[in-house]
């Protein structure tokens, strides 16, 4: 049977139309930070960019924000006030030191 690209009422014979679709899930970042004014997320998979990923505010200074990333390993950064901080709650995070002479 030969279908047209927009024909709904088309069907091929004994076989499912449904195409198997990979789902991304969400991953949420969070931090609470009651001072602060504004708050960013950075990380490899914006290039460091620490003013393209808005954290929402929620009551008592939750700050949130929900990404779709594909399985990987992450590194990452809140951007609050200005200040690059680490994730206080991640027990994987890594805190590189630089020493300049």
């Amino acid at each position: 049977m030969a279908c047209k690209t927009g024909d709904t009422t088309c069907k091929t014979s004994g076989e499912k139309s449904k195409a198997k679709r990979k789902t991304i899930q969400s991953t949420e970042f969070t931090v609470t930070a009651p001072e602060a004014q504004e708050v960013y997320l950075a990380g490899n998979f914006n290039e460091w960019n620490a003013s393209e990923f808005a954290m929402r505010k929620f009551k008592g200074g939750r700050y949130v924000k929900k990404m779709k990333l594909k399985p990987g390993r992450y590194e990452y950064l809140f951007v609050i006030d200005g200040e690059w901080c680490p994730d206080p709650t991640n027990p994987a995070r890594q805190i590189r030191q630089i020493l300049l002479a």
